[in-house]
């Protein structure tokens, strides 16, 4: 509750003053049918599943965008750098005894590059206001996990998950949330645990 709380009123924050900026600004400036930018922000994760603790992580993302606007939807491709973190309760032994050595660090980093395809959809009357909705696949380039027996890959390489949130575009400068579920097993080892991703992003960036 302590971690969900700061997450909460970043969102609130974020969606006041974006949605006020976009009102302020929708009747000076038109849409352009073309966008590239950049954004960078903040990815709270966590992977579901019995070996981990149920807290969110915080990390980072960088990435790049095309906009493609078509009227009142459009297209969004990105490609995105995302860090994500897990932690491995103490159950993790239950399932899985000769996975990791007696130590309590049981921690697991891992770098994806994730490309979302997002359908967009203009808010009212303002063009500066979208909910964005699509896939998402992912490819892991590399994990580090902690205390570890043996030097092997415990997650699959690649992850398939779906996004919805909501993007501010405003004259040169963007804003946005997302959550993401993932909906591939992502464990590795066997078929003895389900392992989920979970994540909410928050970001901001430049739009040209």
């Amino acid at each position: 509750m302590k971690k969900i709380l700061p997450v909460f009123l970043s969102l609130l924050f974020l969606f006041s003053s974006g949605f006020l900026f976009a009102q302020k600004f929708k009747q000076t400036d038109q849409e352009k049918f073309f966008h590239i930018g950049a954004k960078a922000g903040i990815n709270i994760n966590k992977i579901k599943g019995q070996s981990y603790k149920s807290g969110f992580n915080y990390n980072y993302l960088l990435g790049g965008f095309m906009q493609f606007n078509f009227g009142r939807f459009g297209l969004q491709p990105e490609v995105n750098l995302v860090q994500s973190s897990s932690e491995f309760s103490k159950d993790a032994n239950n399932v899985y005894n000769d996975l990791f050595f007696n130590g309590s660090q049981k921690e697991a980093r891992l770098n994806y590059i994730k490309v979302p395809l997002l359908l967009t959809i203009n808010v009212g009357e303002s063009k500066h206001v979208k909910l964005q909705l699509g896939p998402q696949f992912s490819g892991l380039f590399k994990q580090t996990v902690d205390s570890l027996k043996a030097r092997k890959n415990i997650f699959k390489t690649s992850d398939f998950s779906m996004l919805g949130g909501v993007w501010f575009q405003l004259p040169l400068i963007n804003l946005g949330a997302r959550y993401e579920i993932g909906l591939s097993n992502v464990n590795d080892i066997d078929n003895k645990e389900k392992w989920k991703s979970q994540a909410f992003t928050i970001f901001a960036g430049i739009t040209f």
